[in-house]
């Protein structure tokens, strides 16, 4: 800065006269508001804002008395689909993260989902800032298609979605088991209710409410998770009391940092089906309000979402535990059944291209022996590990392919083709018989097979069961008959157990068969897996076992898991006196009891003709495209409109 000399003035500022100093003074103030704007307001200042605007560091997180784990996010190397839940002093998780973290005798540093990790983020620099914005506000200017009603949707529904007499079964004890599941169902619902409302999830033994971290500020996880539940099980009065809630209380404008995964499977999934199953418009307002939130998420040089976003700000990032910055596979690919129903009801297709960009770049890239690794770099458009799984990290991913053809309405043959040219690959690749008879599905690791089966891989016997009708031709038995011996090999790892409860993961080796052999697998966190596959396998082939292993569940529930102020996980299923986790997951309620009630159900309430259930067991209905155009169009003085 050079200041030039005027007659009678000193060159030091001591001889500066005042209105000189004011203006000097003006000028340097300028200049450093000028450079703190540049910081705080250019598009890609996320990191620096945090220097000087840091929240609270991340706490220490430790695995032991509080086993607090959700149902899906990964957080771990052994890959084991469960994450984050909790924002308060110690969050309890399956393994290890920075900072440091104690798991059992040993003392792992990692990241706990770190938002200064992401190593790859000078690219952000290349990215449009409001690309989003941008096909959004194009899509609301003219490019929008037909928006669908409820009333469509139920018009192209081919049974009524509770069936003929609320899917009463006809024999006495069936029903009986059925009433039992729903007094499950009220009992924890009434002890969240009266110790949590409003907060995310119940803590029974301590009888209040937990939080976490994993919604971006959202609340009332629990309440979104069982507005289906509850309104399929006739629990009308609880259900006025959940639809209220979100009405008044569910808001949407915090400013948090969520999982783009748990918040789209949980929330939009939930205010999805709430929407199809009753009408509601405040459940239709509230989603599209949601949706449109999550889609700066995509705002990536490859269109391969980030993990992990900021409800507020828009800015997203990927957990700083995955490998380079990476994004997980179960992740990003289990966003379909969701964004497509999210472009059917607003007419805006935003949604759809967002999750079919997924697709594209996915069926471009190369597959290593035709397996799809678990993690993919948003920047690059490369595969960062070698590393499969139908568990954690991977298992959703392969759900929503066969589901997407189905919710399609057997048009989407993209899903379809992706989908059986997947299953062989793993056929080829991962499933093993073990010395005992027992077939479970390994996990690869470059070409090394990992003899271990996580319970999340136990929704695999239903998935391979629902995708046997439409395989290559001549192979539908032979998918049922896999599907029946994966859902057996699932049911031995409960039976297996002094609980009759099964363990996170179990092994084939080293002379074990389905039993956890490290004790960090021994936990058991309310989980749906085993019991879902149960469901669709009673659904499709009516094996009266089905039923016997899902009272089994019922019965091992009742007796471990059922403290006085309603169910908690607990930490090792293979000790006859158990000890608690203190937490009664979200998704106990939207999913272990639903398909428990769905089980002792008839088959028409909730018809796999009509519905196909996301992954957190929220029913959203096949879209029958041409039903859907006909009654929702109509001449009405020589003028065609939709809705």
């Amino acid at each position: 800065m050079v200041f030039r000399k005027l007659p009678g003035v000193s060159a030091s500022g001591m001889g500066l006269r005042l209105s000189q100093k004011f203006v000097f003074l003006l000028f340097l103030s300028g200049l450093v508001t000028l450079c703190f704007g540049a910081l705080f307001f250019l598009p890609d200042s996320v990191r620096l804002k945090r220097i000087f605007l840091s929240k609270s560091e991340n706490p220490a997180v430790t695995v032991g008395s509080d086993n607090e784990l959700s149902k899906k996010v990964p957080v771990d190397q052994e890959h084991q689909r469960a994450g984050i839940k909790g924002g308060e002093a110690n969050v309890k998780l399956k393994v290890s993260r920075k900072p440091s973290v104690t798991h059992g005798a040993r003392t792992v540093e990692r990241s706990v989902g770190s938002k200064a990790q992401d190593e790859w983020s000078p690219a952000r620099a290349h990215e449009p800032a409001a690309r989003d914005e941008r096909v959004t506000s194009a899509a609301h200017n003219g490019q929008r298609g037909s928006a669908f009603s409820y009333e469509m949707f139920k018009k192209c529904l081919l049974k009524p979605a509770l069936g003929k007499d609320q899917g009463n079964p006809s024999d006495s004890e069936t029903l009986q088991r059925r009433e039992k599941v729903k007094e499950m169902m009220k009992f924890a619902w009434d002890n969240y209710k009266q110790y949590a409302w409003g907060k995310n999830e119940l803590r029974p033994l301590t009888r209040n409410g937990h939080i976490g971290n994993m919604f971006g500020g959202l609340r009332g996880a629990s309440i979104v998770d069982s507005l289906d539940t509850l309104y399929i099980m006739g629990l009308m009065e609880e259900y006025e009391e959940a639809k209220e809630w979100v009405q008044n209380n569910l808001d949407m404008n915090s400013n948090g940092e969520a999982s783009l995964f748990e918040v789209n499977i949980r929330y939009v999934g939930g205010l999805l089906s709430a929407f199809y199953l009753t009408g509601a418009e405040i459940f239709k307002q509230k989603v599209l309000e949601l949706g449109e939130k999550l889609l700066p998420a995509f705002n990536t040089p490859t269109g391969i979402p980030r993990g992990v976003i900021n409800l507020g700000s828009g800015t997203s990032w990927s957990w700083g535990w995955a490998s380079a910055g990476s994004s997980i596979l179960a992740e990003f690919g289990t966003l379909h059944l969701e964004f497509v129903h999210l472009s059917e009801l607003s007419g805006n297709p935003v949604f759809t291209e967002k999750v079919m960009n997924i697709r594209k770049l996915l069926n471009k890239i190369e597959k290593p022996h035709g397996l799809y690794p678990n993690f993919l770099s948003p920047v690059s458009g490369n595969w960062v590990q070698h590393h499969v799984s139908i568990g954690g990290l991977g298992d959703s991913f392969y759900e929503y392919l066969i589901k997407s053809y189905l919710m399609s309405d057997k048009t989407d043959e993209e899903a379809k083709k992706m989908y059986y040219s997947a299953m062989e690959a793993i056929e080829t690749n991962l499933v093993q018989k073990s010395p005992g008879g027992l077939t479970y599905v390994a996990e690869w690791r470059g070409g090394i097979l990992d003899h271990k089966m996580g319970h999340l891989a136990c929704f695999s016997g239903g998935m391979i069961g629902i995708g046997a009708d439409d395989g290559p031709a001549g192979q539908k038995q032979h998918y049922l008959d896999l599907a029946a011996e994966i859902t057996h090999t699932c049911h031995e790892s409960y039976s297996r157990s002094a609980t009759k409860l099964g363990p996170e993961a179990f092994r084939f080796d080293g002379g074990a068969e389905a039993t956890a052999t490290r004790l960090s697998d021994r936990y058991y966190i309310l989980r749906p897996e085993v019991i879902e596959s149960y469901m669709y396998m009673w659904r499709l082939t009516h094996d009266p076992k089905y039923r016997e292993w899902g009272w089994e569940a019922v019965e091992a529930l009742e007796k471990h898991c059922r403290v006085d102020a309603g169910f908690s996980g607990i930490r090792d299923v293979y000790a006859s006196t158990v000890s608690h986790d203190n937490m009664q997951q979200s998704f106990f309620l939207s999913e272990t009891l639903k398909y428990l009630y769905l089980l002792f159900s008839d088959d028409d309430l909730l018809p796999l003709e009509d519905w196909v259930f996301n992954t957190e067991a929220h029913p959203l209905p096949i879209i029958r495209k041409r039903c859907l155009q006909e009654h929702g169009t109509r001449q009405d003085d020589g003028q065609t409109s939709l809705e």
